[in-house]
């Protein structure tokens, strides 16, 4: 167990160089490509000759799919430095994650039944959690009636509902979550001192 945690870690600090080698060498390259696409830089010298042979190519599925979300090309390179940015952050959470589940499974196996119990109660906590944070992005993007998004609603609405009709109207905003979140924390501290 602790040889594959230390891979973990190991994989996670060669993710987060990678990540932010390319972070900068793709903000190099999306300046570039952003100065050839407003005509500040030169549309046939040699340094536009360089993006539209090397760094278009790997912006083209952005180049297809933005515009009709109504990007501008010239802000597509940027675009790109963002998808890299969510690309390596997702990654590393996902590592991190995997990593420190494993390493909760085992201090908790170690100490066992209340240990056991203890990871039950701080993954179903964990869970109602996610589903809130889950439930509250997707409802600024537009896609509350996604599969994850009605998952999240049918994990959190038992409570959310009551909370809401309780709570006094602040306008278009719902607080709800935000007070549902800090009392989830509070309840789960409560019942993990109680064991």
């Amino acid at each position: 167990m602790r040889d594959l945690v230390a891979m973990l870690d190991v994989l996670v600090t060669v993710l987060r160089t990678a990540t932010l080698t390319l972070l900068v060498l793709g903000a190099a390259l999306a300046a570039l490509a952003w100065g050839v696409r407003t005509r500040r830089i030169q549309p046939f010298g040699t340094a536009a000759r360089f993006v539209r042979r090397s760094v278009d190519p790997l912006l083209a599925p952005l180049d297809r799919r933005l515009p009709r979300l109504g990007v501008s090309a010239a802000a597509i390179p940027w675009w790109g430095v963002l998808a890299i940015l969510v690309t390596g952050a997702g990654a590393l959470f996902v590592i991190g994650f995997v990593r420190d589940v494993l390493v909760s499974v085992y201090f908790a196996s170690n100490a066992g039944a209340r240990g056991l119990v203890s990871l039950a109660v701080r993954g179903t906590f964990g869970v109602l959690q996610l589903a809130l944070l889950v439930r509250v992005i997707l409802s600024w993007t537009g896609g509350s009636w996604s599969a994850a998004g009605r998952l999240a609603h049918r994990c959190t609405e038992w409570f959310l509902g009551p909370l809401r009709q309780a709570l006094p109207s602040a306008g278009q905003l719902d607080l709800s979550p935000l007070i549902a979140w800090f009392l989830l924390s509070l309840l789960e501290g409560a019942v993990l001192r109680l064991l």
